[in-house]
């Protein structure tokens, strides 16, 4: 089974909440353009991220408003602003580092929720199970570049029906295999 490879850059899940703290009280995500998976999009709204060390500029926010404000950066932005790497699924905030986030209206100072997001792929129930795979199963991934392919382990699947198939890496591991346009991967073993 081939599977698109998408690089997921740094990116920002807001609340509702914290988006009226950011862009005021009547403040609505708008869309910019849609993404892969489908009801998700990248809006028009930008803010910046402050660690101790610097600041990142001009970060997306991804709709729609979640329940929890989540901060989605690479290992080298995690070091490059000063805070821990800490890998994790998304939505998994608990004992995770924090950042301050500032906005046009306002800023927020977050004790957690600035994660490394695991690698993974999104299935339907229906890729799943034509993969003999099962939601939250750990595989080995081999991305299929021209010049650096490259296997990635601890890769985690995850199942939905409101999932499209695709393959979620980081910018840093993007960059490792030299993704650049199109690129395709498969799963090539199961890891655990």
């Amino acid at each position: 089974m081939k599977i698109l490879v998408e690089t997921s850059a740094r990116h920002i899940h807001v609340s509702k909440e914290h988006l009226k703290v950011l862009f005021g009280e009547n403040a609505e995500l708008t869309i910019r353009r849609e993404l892969s998976q489908p009801g998700q999009y990248v809006s028009d709204q930008r803010v910046d991220i402050v660690g101790p060390k610097r600041t990142i500029s001009g970060v997306s926010i991804l709709g729609p408003e979640r329940n929890e404000t989540q901060v989605e950066i690479s290992g080298t932005d995690a070091r490059s602003i000063g805070v821990p790497i800490v890998i994790r699924e998304s939505g998994d905030l608990q004992g995770t580092p924090g950042c301050k986030i500032v906005g046009p209206c306002g800023e927020l100072e977050l004790d957690h929720g600035v994660i490394v997001a695991k690698r993974h792929i999104h299935m339907t129930p229906e890729d799943a199970k034509e993969a003999g795979l099962e939601d939250k199963q750990i595989v080995c991934f081999k991305v299929e570049t021209n010049e650096r392919k490259l296997v990635f382990g601890d890769v985690v699947v995850r199942v939905s029906p409101k999932f499209k198939l695709v393959c979620h890496i980081d910018t840093d591991e993007s960059n490792a295999a030299n993704c650049s346009g199109e690129v395709f991967g498969e799963i090539i073993s199961c890891c655990k």
